[in-house]
């Protein structure tokens, strides 16, 4: 008798889907990642370019490189994003010789975009503490302070 690969494959396939932190934080990170991006539509912005705005509010002149940093994100995604922030009017860049960004700062559009998320931020903000729950919510900001302070050390 022989055993279907079906079978085998079973018990490994059962213990991913059930224990699987990955597929987790992933349905996670789409779930709250859409109610930020739809409460910002309306000002053709989206959360990973808040993010982004909100890292060189904090920072001034700050290098591309230093955003994907501290944001933990692929240079070829800032490097997009910015781009089009850039086109946008919401972001002021130094460049060198070779034409290469050299540092980031708020363009007065950008100050104003930042002013104008706010409310909607905030109602995205609600919405998504109510999705998780006040332990979740505090969960998920115990988790990722603990992460930036890792990421900080490297």
């Amino acid at each position: 008798m022989t055993v279907s690969s079906n079978q085998s494959e079973q018990p490994i396939a059962d213990l991913i889907a059930s224990e699987c932190l990955a597929v987790r934080v992933r349905l996670l990170n789409r779930t709250i990642t859409g109610i930020y991006d739809q409460a910002l539509r309306p000002l053709g912005l989206t959360v990973g370019q808040l993010n982004i705005l909100v890292v060189i509010a904090k920072r001034g002149p700050v290098a591309p490189g230093e955003v994907a940093h501290k944001l933990n994100m692929e240079k070829s995604t800032v490097s997009r994003n910015i781009e089009r922030m850039h086109r946008n009017g919401w972001l002021d860049a130094s460049t060198d010789d070779s034409g290469r960004m050299q540092s980031l700062s708020l363009a007065p559009k950008g100050r104003q975009l930042l002013k104008q998320s706010l409310p909607m931020w905030e109602e995205a903000q609600s919405q998504a503490q109510a999705l998780l729950g006040q332990r979740g919510a505090k969960s998920i900001h115990r988790v990722g302070n603990a992460v930036w302070a890792h990421l900080a050390r490297e």
